[in-house]
């Protein structure tokens, strides 16, 4: 007997139905698969010397380690950011918040996080007596860029006190400008919204010619607005031993946030929301540890990953694998599980099959041994000559099966009734020999 592996046919025949049906599995996945996220992606900051700015270069060196290009696109500020994003210029903007509209709902927008308090600013040149900002009629002020979150806030809090173009002279400058329009006394007051850390804010805190105004009614405001809040700045928290501000501040403070096109790819969400809390968890001025990022203090809705993040922190993935790794293998994974639904009960038929198969090959040979058999019990007037010829061959034949060792018993089980009705033929084929002597 020779023993040998399983033919190329064999194969076909016992492994041929699962690759199929894991090959239209596979096809099947493939039309669900999420696609790659982008490896460029755009964010809108504001002005170049601004905080928005600053924290988007920090981004942009964290994403360059996962490897994705974070363009950043200068803007005029909030209320320009939020026209780009409509427009699908950029896929992700800062944006100040009170500056939503009122339609912020209907958008097409979603907000990934609220990422530190911005103080708004009221600066004005010493000498000035200016606590509220009633007093301002008859003064020239600063109220930023006309597409800046500066100026959507300022004129809200300009109107709550009934104050328009009538009673101050508004002058719609940017931070730069008006900082030196401020310095060189050309104007009264200016307004900036920035965070505390920026260089220009710290520049006017410690400028001998100028001075912080306090909002006294601070409370009041934020009881308007909701997205407004009191925040106070402690005398000398800016510099103890120059005593800057001399007196506790009361500042209205707002959040700056995060907001996407809802169609932003999810795992750039969570990687940016990883990013964000790289540089924006640390204690500040204003807030405490780990308060931000946030899914509080938002006007848009919340991204679902991004909810997902603020629950269960980063993917499990991207926690242990580079992020080209940890992308790939999630959008591998649709493709996994229906390879194991597949597999786990074609694993159970597959053992059956095999030995069917194998049996198959012996089996078959039963059928014309028994019509040989049944020939030689039933049928007087059988030609025994080519019977035995018949009997040879197909032992000849049956010899040069080939099967695996684990059915080799079986094998020669049929060999053994053959060699029984061989040994009834070759009896009957004596006595018919003797019978005619």
């Amino acid at each position: 007997m020779t023993v040998a592996k399983t033919t190329w046919k064999d194969s076909l025949y016992i492994y041929g139905p699962l690759i199929f049906v894991v090959a239209a599995g596979f096809l099947v996945a493939l039309h669900y698969m999420k696609p790659a996220p982008p490896k460029r992606v755009v964010i809108a900051t504001g002005e170049a010397h601004g905080g928005y700015h600053r924290f988007a270069r920090q981004y942009q060196a964290y994403m360059a380690n996962e490897g994705i290009t974070l363009e950043i696109v200068e803007t005029h500020g909030s209320v320009d950011n939020l026209n780009r994003l409509r427009k699908g210029e950029v896929d992700i903007a800062f944006v100040q918040g009170g500056t939503a509209p009122d339609d912020a709902q209907s958008l097409k927008l979603e907000s990934l996080a609220s990422l530190y308090y911005e103080p708004l600013w009221l600066f004005h040149k010493a000498g000035l007596q200016l606590d509220r900002i009633g007093e301002l009629p008859g003064l020239q002020v600063a109220v930023g860029p006309p597409a800046s979150g500066t100026f959507a806030l300022t004129s809200l809090l300009l109107s709550d006190n009934k104050i328009d173009y009538g009673n101050v002279t508004w002058l719609s400058l940017d931070a730069a400008e008006s900082v030196e329009k401020l310095q060189q006394r050309q104007i009264d007051a200016a307004f900036f919204v920035s965070s505390p850390n920026s260089r220009m804010i710290n520049q006017l805190l410690h400028s001998e010619q100028i001075q912080l105004a306090s909002f006294e009614r601070a409370k009041a405001y934020a009881r308007r607005h909701h997205f407004l809040k009191e925040l106070i700045l402690p005398e000398g928290a800016v510099d103890l031993e120059k005593n800057i501000p001399d007196r506790d501040i009361h500042l209205l403070g707002t959040t700056a946030a995060l907001v996407a096109r809802e169609d932003l790819h999810p795992a750039i969400v969570s990687l940016i929301l990883q990013a964000a809390s790289q540089a924006h968890g640390k204690e500040g001025w204003f807030e405490n540890m780990g308060e931000f990022p946030s899914p509080r203090h938002l006007e848009f809705p919340l991204n679902k990953q991004a909810d997902h993040f603020f629950k269960k922190g980063p993917p499990f993935l991207q926690r242990y694998l580079p992020f080209w790794a940890a992308s790939l293998l999630d959008r591998m994974k649709i493709m996994v599980l229906p390879l194991l639904a597949l597999l786990l009960p074609m694993f159970k038929i597959m053992p059956p099959l095999y030995r069917w198969r194998m049996r198959s090959r012996i089996y078959r040979w039963y059928n014309h041994l028994e019509t040989l058999d049944m020939a030689l019990i039933n049928d007087p007037n059988t030609d025994m000559q080519a019977l035995r010829e018949e009997l040879n061959s197909l032992d000849m034949e049956v010899r040069a099966i080939k099967v695996p060792l684990s059915f080799s018993d079986q094998l020669y089980h049929l060999r053994q009734h053959i060699h029984f009705v061989r040994q009834n033929v070759e009896e009957e084929y004596a006595r018919m020999q003797g019978s005619r002597q």
